[in-house]
C-alpha cells in the first residue's frame, strides 16, 4: 500500500507541472506574462512543444528591454529558441541564434552542437558528420554527440551505419539501457534475431524484474523458431505473465502459440505436467480477458484455443 502510495505521488505531481505548464503557456501566448517562467518550465519538464516555446521565445528576444533584465539567462533562452526553430523548419532564425551565440562563446563546443544540429535540420548529413566527428576529436565521450550520428544514420535510412554507431556506443556507455534496446529494435529491423536477442539478454540481465524485456526477449526467440528457443520464449513469455500479476494478454498468448508451436514441432510427446498446467491456466485466462473486456470476441478466441488442442 506504502508503495503504491509513493508511486502515485509523482504521477501527480507530473499532472499538475503538465497542468501548470499549458496554464503558463496560454497566458504568455495572449500577453498575460509569465513568459520566462514557461520557457524554464519547459526547460526542466524537457516538454517538445516548438512553435509555442519559438512564438514566446522569440518575442522575449525581441524585446530588449525584457531581454537585458534576463542577463546571462539570455544565453539559455538563445540555445531554446534556435532548438524550437529548427523543429519548425525556422532555419533562419535558427541560424540568427546560433550566430550570437557563436559571438558570445567562440570555440564551444555546446554551441558547435547547436551548429551541427541546423546542418541536420538543413539535410546537410556530409557537413553534419564533419562538425561532429570535430567535436569529438576534442571530447570523445561526448554522449549527446554519438547519439545525434546514430540518428543522422538512420535519418538517412542506414540501419547498418546505425547498428555500427550503437555498438561503439555501448563500448563507452554499456550501462545505457535505451541504446541496448534500440540496437535490439534496429537489429529486429534487419532481421537479425540472433543479435537482437544477445541485446535483451543483455537487458534481462540488468532490469530483470521489468516485464518489458520479458515479452521482447520472448518474441525474438519464438521468431527464431526451432525447439530449444520455442521452450525458452515460453518461460519468458511465463515470466511476463508472472512479473505482470497476468494482466499481460500478450504473454497470455504467447504461451498459448507457443504451447501449440512445441506441441507440433515433438507431435504432442515428452509434454510435461507443469508445462501442461502452464498452457491451460493461460488459456483460461485469456477467455477470461476477453469475455470481461472484449465478449464480442470470445467465440473467436475460443475457436482458436480449441484448434491450438488448448481449451
Amino acid at each position: 500500500m506504502a508503495a503504491a502510495t509513493a508511486a502515485a505521488v509523482p504521477a501527480a505531481t507530473a499532472a499538475e507541472e503538465e497542468a501548470r505548464l499549458l496554464r503558463l503557456e496560454e497566458q504568455a501566448e495572449h500577453g498575460g506574462g509569465g513568459a520566462w517562467e514557461y520557457l524554464c518550465l519547459a526547460r526542466r519538464l524537457r516538454a517538445r512543444r516548438p512553435a509555442h516555446v519559438l512564438r514566446v521565445g522569440l518575442a522575449l528576444l525581441n524585446d530588449a528591454s525584457a531581454r537585458s533584465r534576463l542577463a546571462s539567462e539570455q544565453w539559455t533562452l538563445y540555445e531554446q529558441v534556435a532548438v524550437a526553430a529548427m523543429d519548425c523548419q525556422r532555419l533562419d532564425v535558427a541560424k540568427d541564434c546560433t550566430g550570437v551565440l557563436s559571438k558570445q562563446f567562440p570555440g564551444s563546443n555546446r554551441v558547435a552542437r547547436l551548429d551541427a544540429l541546423l546542418f541536420e535540420a538543413k539535410g546537410e548529413w556530409a557537413e553534419a558528420e564533419r562538425a561532429y566527428a570535430k567535436i569529438l576529436e576534442n571530447n570523445p565521450f561526448d554522449q549527446i554527440v554519438h547519439k545525434r550520428k546514430i540518428a543522422i544514420a538512420k535519418a538517412q535510412g542506414d540501419m547498418s551505419l546505425a547498428v555500427d554507431y550503437l555498438n561503439k556506443y555501448l563500448e563507452l556507455f554499456m550501462a545505457d539501457h535505451d541504446a541496448w534496446r534500440e540496437l535490439a529494435e534496429t537489429y529486429i529491423s534487419l532481421q537479425m534475431y540472433k543479435q537482437a536477442a544477445f541485446c535483451y539478454e543483455e537487458l534481462i540481465l540488468a532490469h530483470p524484474t521489468i516485464p518489458l524485456y520479458h515479452i521482447a526477449y520472448a518474441e525474438v526467440l519464438y521468431t527464431m523458431g526451432g525447439l530449444e528457443n520455442l521452450q525458452t520464449a515460453k518461460k519468458y513469455y511465463a515470466s511476463t505473465i508472472q512479473l505482470t500479476g497476468g494482466k499481460n494478454t500478450r504473454a497470455l498468448f504467447g504461451v498459448c502459440l507457443c504451447t501449440s508451436a512445441i506441441n507440433q514441432l515433438t507431435k504432442g510427446r515428452n509434454k510435461e505436467e507443469e508445462g501442461s498446467e502452464l498452457q491451460a491456466l493461460a488459456a483460461e485466462a485469456l477467455l477470461k480477458n476477453y469475455k470481461e473486456h472484449a465478449p464480442s470476441k470470445a467465440p473467436l478466441i475460443s475457436s482458436m484455443l480449441k484448434n491450438m488442442k488448448l481449451s
